[in-house]
């Protein structure tokens, strides 16, 4: 059966995530077959390097064969069970993993199947916390042009009107402070301290994407806004709430971003990366003291009532430990120095073209932010179009061609992928 046949069945059924359906009609549609390392093939041959790792969850290669083996191990014993009142060795091993490998004070694990609901966990989780203690805290606070999700307070937290606006209405109201990715960070600072102080005693959290606001067209920043952000929550008795579920496991360039700021958050969301493309999950890393606040006689009403259907499931679980075993084992972080500077090689001289307005870097992500095309061009879907046809599958987000490429990228892949890019630079 072939791509045409396929996308045909597939538009009958399947409303797909961020699309406009109708584009459909004019652009097709590829059924994927299969994947291997950087590459995913269609029914008709055609090989595609995948320069996204599919929505950046893909770290180490699709159908890799050493996390496939560990998931045949597993689904062999156990494949899923409640995580309430039973537990299993993956989850426990992958706790312990979790809790060494990541900042000081993370101590508790607390596990959840996406990203945005390990961010509507960590919400609920610190606004709990306060009413425990007998206060109410109901606002959080994030940064302009953020991003936290889709479920309803994850979008409440966001900042990207083209997925909140008409959800308005409904919403949780929030706050956002001005982002450094956008202004001076001192400017970002203060314009926090004064949202902080306007709201003292209400507010539980503020919550963010350090380093890189990935949906948010991948604006970056420095790390030293974290160090003294840390600081100011320190000061006005707020948690601080790290979204990594994007810049984790690696892709800033260390394996988390927080550890460029030297700092430790309250709540750490990790997800994507961390079953390496394979499965949905995610976990909320906190401190004892959070922890403690729940720690009750169940008759005191202050347990933390959240779970979901396949919270520590099995299979994810070894997944996640195969993806640690392959940084200890192969030395990841290091190695992807190299591929991080020869990108920065390849991508700066690109800032010279009349078409680009700036590249931007942190780690293994990097984008070329495109000026001088007319919104209504979607240019952004032209260059997906054209890449395809060079045999490079891109995803830019408006007019930011970004990459953020699986870490077994080789040089050579590399070379094609801001090769084919360039090619289209000069002629799109």
């Amino acid at each position: 059966m072939g791509n045409k046949k396929l996308m045909n069945e597939d538009l009958k059924y399947i409303f797909h995530p961020c699309t406009q359906m109708k584009d459909h009609e004019k652009i097709p549609l590829i059924p994927i077959k299969k994947g291997r390392g950087a590459y995913i093939y269609d029914f008709d041959g055609n090989r595609y390097l995948d320069c996204i790792s599919s929505w950046w969850v893909n770290l180490f290669g699709h159908s890799n064969p050493y996390i496939n083996s560990k998931i045949k191990e597993q689904v062999e014993e156990l494949e899923h069970v409640i995580f309430a009142g039973f537990t299993h060795k993956p989850a426990i091993d992958l706790a312990r993993r979790l809790v060494k490998l990541t900042p000081e004070s993370l101590n508790k694990v607390f596990f959840a199947d996406n990203g945005s609901s390990a961010i509507e966990i960590a919400l609920k989780m610190s606004f709990q916390y306060f009413k425990n203690r007998g206060e109410s805290r109901p606002l959080f606070v994030s940064l302009q042009n953020s991003y936290h999700g889709e479920t309803m307070g994850a979008l409440a937290v966001s900042d990207t009107g083209l997925y909140k606006d008409v959800y308005s209405d409904i919403l949780l109201k929030t706050i956002q402070a001005k982002s450094p990715s956008l202004v001076d960070e001192d400017e970002a600072i203060s314009d926090m301290r004064d949202v902080l102080n306007r709201h003292k005693d209400k507010i539980a959290s503020v919550v963010i994407e350090p380093l890189v606001q990935c949906a948010g067209s991948m604006k970056m920043y420095n790390p030293s806004y974290i160090t003294k952000l840390r600081s100011l929550c320190d000061e006005m008795g707020v948690f601080l709430i790290a979204d990594e579920i994007a810049v984790g496991f690696g892709r800033t360039g260390s394996m988390f971003a927080c550890e460029q700021a030297g700092i430790s958050p309250d709540f750490l969301c990790l997800s994507k990366g961390i079953t390496g493309g394979y499965m949905p999950f995610s976990v909320v890393l906190f401190t004892d003291d959070i922890y403690d606040a729940f720690y009750c006689d169940y008759s005191e009403g202050k347990s933390f009532l959240d779970s979901h259907s396949y919270t520590g499931n099995t299979l994810a679980c070894a997944v996640a430990n195969a993806v640690l075993d392959i940084f200890e084992k192969d030395s990841v972080i290091e190695k992807n120095r190299e591929k991080i500077e020869l990108i920065k090689e390849l991508t700066k001289p690109l800032e010279n073209l009349p078409n680009v307005k700036e590249v931007r870097q942190r780690g293994m992500i990097c984008a070329i932010e495109l000026q001088g095309y007319d919104a209504k061009q979607r240019v952004g879907l032209t260059f997906f179009q054209e890449a395809l046809k060079e045999g490079i599958y891109i995803r830019p987000l408006g007019n930011i061609i970004y990459f953020m490429p699986p870490f077994i990228i080789t040089d050579d892949e590399i070379k094609k992928m801001v090769g084919v890019v360039e090619k289209l630079l000069r002629v799109v």
